[in-house]
């Protein structure tokens, strides 16, 4: 039995799926909430939130996600990051899912993926928790309802968190699996209730389908001028760097938090909402995002919270420190009606550096700009993860390497070509420590990061005089009002100025053994901006 709006849309059934229970096709909020709560997934929250649990996969599972090796593919995937799967393999994990699925009750959401019509990908995502479908429908974009009568899906995902995978037939590595057969249009998710598989799910598909187009695919955060989306900043950045709290500027307009394409007619968010971190999450310091953990159908994932008042708990992170909320992007007063923007005219590349060694602001040329697009760095501190005593440099290529199906030099030449063509101006900022390394020194001051941002989006910071750092060549103000000088040269913060040279020749060797893996792939300038 079929329930909600299908008409003239291709059903389940034409795409091969029989024998299903219930399937409910674009159910609304409320009636997802209300199914949601029905079915025992989750609990009414504060303001019509929903407090959901997703078990033991309380992040991604990258070690479990495949693509699946056909002719077609072959010779485009970026195989020593993206992990092969066997065609027949994947067939007869579908044929297993399919069976599992038999009888059960489903939801299916008929959703864009892309604010610009000429680029959108339409995705049908058809999952096992109702919960999931709101999440989803929050994180990509709702079709009018008469576009629904006619929708056909250029790529379905199928979500069965019940569903087991067996290694040994399917070709996997354990009981959870994400499998993305870009042949057959579709990616099978089981054996987690993760919903965050979903949402990066369809930007790896992106990754993979608009770099063919000439449109680059960011792992960014997307703003631009009140009134003027010609002026536009991207955001890129990897987690715990600032990319959403720095682009959630209540003086600018938000295109959007996390992934966003940039065309030949400028950028454009991918999603249609928000999949915010909420751990120590403040009124004080975020009091937009802190709003929506109140407001109706946040979905509110793996958050501690009172029994009796079903107050949150933004400090308490024994479930995980990934503690998240979703909602729609039209939560935050200042979002954009239509998530577009112009070519970005300043792009910053946000980086937290425990070393202490990077200056809170530099100026990169284009060469330098793709040195540190490709490195993708920032680094883990003493009690984020057990084992971890020192700062530890993780460096994540394009920003986002787990979702890069082609290798980083197609991105990173994409960037390259649009930075020459539109003319954008690069900046790294760090937003890590200063006066010493993680345990001695202390972190960035916040109000310091925004007046350098401030004064590179206005154009005032282009105006500074600059001196060129001594460990990676790029181009420091010297000084900025409101600002003061001292921090804009980070050997001058440290009491041990010796101590500071060991720790910056010690990061630039780091950075040196990292990009070692592209040198063969690049051109000689970028080469030329790796040794600085």
């Amino acid at each position: 039995m079929s329930i909600g709006r299908v008409n003239q849309a291709q059903r389940l059934e034409d795409q091969g799926f029989s024998g299903l229970g219930t399937v409910h096709y674009n159910l609304i909020e409320p009636a997802l909430v209300e199914a949601s709560l029905t079915r025992g997934e989750s609990r009414l929250g504060q303001g019509g939130t929903i407090l959901v649990s997703t078990g033991k996969h309380t992040g991604r599972s990258p070690k479990d996600k495949f693509v699946v090796r056909t002719p077609s593919v072959e010779p485009h995937i970026w195989w020593e990051n993206n992990a092969p799967m066997a065609p027949e393999h994947f067939d007869v994990l579908e044929a297993d899912m399919r069976a599992h699925m038999e009888g059960r009750e489903y939801f299916v959401q008929d959703l864009y993926a892309g604010a610009d019509p000429a680029h959108r990908l339409d995705v049908r995502v058809v999952t096992e928790l109702a919960w999931h479908a709101l999440f989803i429908r929050h994180l990509l974009r709702r079709p009018a309802r008469d576009e629904l009568d006619r929708f056909t899906p250029d790529f379905t995902i199928v979500n069965c968190p019940s569903f087991k995978a067996d290694p040994a037939r399917h070709g996997c590595r354990s009981e959870t699996v994400i499998a993305l057969n870009f042949d057959k249009k579709k990616i099978l998710i089981g054996g987690s209730a993760y919903a965050g598989e979903n949402k990066k799910s369809v930007f790896t598909l992106l990754n993979y389908l608009l770099p063919e187009k000439g449109v680059m695919p960011m792992h960014c955060s997307a703003n631009h001028a009140p009134g003027n989306p010609v002026d536009t900043a991207v955001f890129f950045g990897l987690s715990g760097t600032g990319k959403t709290t720095l682009s959630a500027d209540p003086g600018r307009v938000l295109i959007g938090d996390d992934e966003h394409g940039w065309s030949e007619r400028g950028t454009f968010n991918f999603e249609g909402g928000c999949y915010a971190k909420t751990i120590s999450l403040s009124a004080e310091a975020e009091p937009e995002i802190y709003a929506t953990t109140q407001k109706f159908a946040t979905v509110i994932e793996n958050m501690v919270y009172d029994e009796d008042t079903l107050a949150l708990d933004f400090e308490d992170d024994s479930l995980t420190a990934n503690m998240r909320c979703a909602y729609p992007l039209d939560y935050i007063s200042n979002a954009s009606d239509t998530a577009l923007g112009g070519h970005p005219k300043n792009i910053i590349m946000l980086t937290c550096d425990a070393f202490g060694v990077l200056p809170p602001i530099a100026r990169l040329t284009p060469a330098q700009a793709m040195y540190h697009f490709l490195s993708g760095f920032t680094s883990k501190v003493a009690g984020t993860e057990r084992g971890v005593t020192e700062p530890e440099p993780t460096f994540s290529t394009c920003f986002g390497a787990p979702f890069m199906p082609r290798r980083p030099e197609v991105y990173g030449n994409l960037l390259r070509e649009k930075i020459a063509k539109h003319g954008a101006t690069c900046w790294l900022v760090n937003t890590g420590w200063t006066g010493g390394a993680y345990g001695e020194g202390s972190r960035m001051p916040i109000r310091a990061t925004r007046a350098l941002l401030s004064a590179a989006l206005d154009g005032s910071l282009a105006e500074a005089e600059f001196r060129k750092d001594a460990n990676f060549g790029f181009d420091v103000p010297v000084s900025v009002p409101g600002v003061a000088a001292i921090l804009l040269d980070p050997r001058r913060t440290w009491n041990d100025h010796a101590a500071y040279d060991t720790q910056a020749k010690k990061l630039v060797e780091m950075f040196a053994a990292n990009f070692a893996q592209y040198t063969a792939h690049i051109d000689e300038d970028v080469r030329a901006a790796a040794l600085g």
